[in-house]
């Protein structure tokens, strides 16, 4: 396994975009706009790891910067491994297991609370 992306929310993509690429140079791997009308830019190093920042153009964000929107670990079995931690008492199942494509890979992700109420995305790429 390993961490994939983190996700954050902004006010101002343009300025986060700035910031991330110009001023740390980090480099744009994907985007997307989701169902939801969400922006999803994301910005990574040599490493692979991104970060995934999410802008609501319809909505004035508030962000609280303490604040995390996930964390994305890939895994082998998106499914049996949101079933096997939503049994347990200190994780619920916030969304999924479903197909999403990110326009780069079909995957198949579940999205779970875990201890102290952070999201875990949990992501299959499927072959």
């Amino acid at each position: 396994m390993q961490v994939i992306h983190t996700a954050v929310w902004t006010s101002d993509l343009e300025r986060m975009k700035e910031f991330f690429i110009d001023e740390i140079g980090l480099e744009h791997t994907k985007d997307f706009v989701g169902d939801d009308g969400v922006t999803n830019y994301y910005v990574g190093g040599e490493d692979g790891a991104t970060i995934q920042l999410k802008h609501d153009p319809d909505e004035d964000t508030t962000v609280d910067p303490s604040g995390v929107a996930h964390i994305a670990i890939s895994v082998d079995d998106s499914e049996g491994l949101a079933e096997r931690l939503t049994e347990r008492d200190d994780c619920r199942l916030v969304d999924g297991p479903k197909t999403f494509d990110d326009g780069v890979s079909e995957k198949r992700i579940a999205f779970v609370e875990g201890p102290d109420g952070y999201v875990f995305e949990l992501e299959q790429t499927l072959e």
